[in-house]
């Protein structure tokens, strides 16, 4: 037989579409040539293919070699081709069995010797062969990602004679069992407990976790911001199978470790502010994914946020708004998902002490308003809560509260209880209402519908504004476990949307 036909999985974007690869030998000078759109690294898997073959004691064809990666106009990138190529030689010329291997999809980048080495995007492509009813046969070090999928086979392979001894029935290779589950997650994140003080922001943070909305922190240089932001982690309820698979199949396709042991912690990101707009939204050539998305279904922190360009955080409303990025290049283009929780912290001036009464402002009005301007309205529009960090007592520094802090297991159990609310009510967590949804589940009197009004006129807010001031209010009552969006619920709401005028 001098046609065999091996299946396979390249990578676009989060996606692992199917690749077939065509082996063709025909009389003529020895050659070895690869079509189908193959980037450099693609090219340049003919030589290592020859000398695996070689080296692993099999016959390398004297024979003019034609292999063809369809479909034709899907770019082709990396060395994961290696292995199913080289077995499409090997099947072509006779040298392996050809009867069940179409039950299989093969992936896995070769050394000279035969080795198989890991690749990037594992688990993408055993979520795509799982809904394709093939086993997956990958390199050993990528067993434990993929295994993370339980609607695959997958088999780990060493080597080349490896796969080759399977599949001539001499020795098969070991079925990888799914290694994780929701009951071996372990979430190591600092907890609420060590920050002495600050209830109101507390208070504010188990609102965010709760509704998952967005939040800026503004407050003097040491007060803690960044304390509680990285704590926002430790109080949020572990992903679902879905939610965990999504996030690491970003993490997959992006040259970042996925730690078993935390799969289903929400990620947490904080970018230093030099980063530039491709590093917070994706880019590249082919596209990689940005921060933005390696915190999906995570935590965005943006500490000293006037310290960002300007320019860098424009790039930013369109994923808070639409929970996706879109990376446009000449000849395709990649949607990376973006659902993320945005946590931003800022001084009130470029020194950090206007209205911190232990140190005195040396900042003058117009550096304050350039300072401030670095955050667009826009922007800050999208943010759902503005909160001030005050100072705390050296006292309440040294001793704490004095009832204790509360720990953040027991947030946490709050804000599992208060999410089942919105989720059984109406399927989603309530950052993401849309503007009917809100009409339905948001629904307040008419005497506090004026009461918004008025203040949404003397603050000057938007129709965004108004709709994140419902949310928010609907969160807070279903901390209180109110059907029914109170009074209070909505003054405390509005409560954090003060400081619009102050930094717009």
């Amino acid at each position: 037989m001098s046609l065999a036909t091996i299946y396979t999985r390249s990578s676009s974007g989060i996606n692992a579409p199917l690749v077939t690869v065509e082996a063709h030998l025909a009389n003529g000078l020895p050659s070895l040539s690869i079509v189908g759109l193959p980037e450099a690294a693609v090219k340049e898997s003919k030589d290592r293919v020859r000398s695996a073959i070689i080296n692993c004691q099999f016959e390398f064809p004297a024979k003019r070699i034609t292999i063809n990666l369809a479909p034709a106009d899907l770019p082709k990138e990396g060395g994961r081709l290696d292995l199913p190529i080289a077995l499409s030689i090997l099947a072509a010329s006779g040298q392996i069995p050809t009867n069940d291997i179409a039950q299989y999809e093969f992936l896995g980048e070769l050394s000279l010797g035969g080795e198989l080495r890991p690749i990037q995007g594992a688990l993408p492509s055993a979520i795509a062969c799982g809904a394709s009813k093939r086993t997956l046969c990958l390199p050993v070090p990528n067993q434990h990602e993929a295994s993370l999928v339980s609607s695959v086979n997958i088999l780990a392979a060493p080597h080349l004679l490896a796969v080759c001894a399977h599949l001539r029935g001499q020795q098969a290779l070991p079925t990888v069992q799914l290694t994780t589950t929701l009951n071996k997650t372990i979430n190591t994140q600092p907890d609420f407990s060590d920050v002495h003080g600050q209830q109101h922001t507390k208070r504010a943070l188990e609102i965010a976790a709760t509704g998952r909305h967005s939040l800026l922190m503004l407050g003097p240089p040491g007060t803690g911001k960044s304390m509680l932001a990285a704590r926002l982690p430790s109080i949020l309820p572990t992903l679902n199978e879905q939610e965990a698979i999504e996030t690491a199949s970003i993490y997959s396709i992006s040259q970042h470790n996925i730690n078993i042991q935390q799969w289903q912690v929400p990620p947490f990101r904080s970018p230093h502010h030099t980063a530039s707009a491709v590093a917070l939204v994706g880019g590249g050539n082919p596209p990689k994914p940005g921060e933005v998305s390696l915190a999906h279904h995570g935590v965005l922190f943006l500490d000293e946020l006037p310290e960002f360009d300007r320019k860098v955080l424009e790039v930013l409303r369109e994923p808070i708004e639409n929970g996706k990025i879109t990376i446009s290049r000449a000849t395709h283009q990649t949607d990376f998902p973006a659902q993320f929780q945005l946590i931003a912290a800022m001084n009130p001036c470029p020194c950090g002490y206007l209205g911190d009464a232990s140190q005195r402002c040396q900042c003058t009005p117009p550096q304050i308003a350039r300072y401030r301007n670095k955050i667009s309205g826009p922007l800050l529009d999208r943010i759902d809560m503005h909160i001030e960090v005050p100072r705390i007592s050296t006292e309440m520094l040294r001793k704490g509260s004095t009832k204790g802090e509360e720990s953040s297991a027991h947030i946490a159990k709050r804000v599992a209880h208060s999410q089942q609310r919105a989720l059984a009510r109406q399927g989603q967590a309530n950052h993401l209402l849309s503007t009917s949804k809100i009409k339905q589940h948001c629904y307040i009197n008419d005497d506090d519908h004026h009461l918004l009004e008025q203040a949404i006129e003397k603050l000057g807010l938007s129709h965004r504004a108004y709709h994140r001031i419902l949310r928010v209010s609907r969160t807070i009552a279903d901390m209180d476990n109110q059907t029914n969006i109170q009074r209070h619920h909505l003054t405390e709401a509005l409560s954090y949307r003060r400081m619009d005028k102050r930094i717009g």
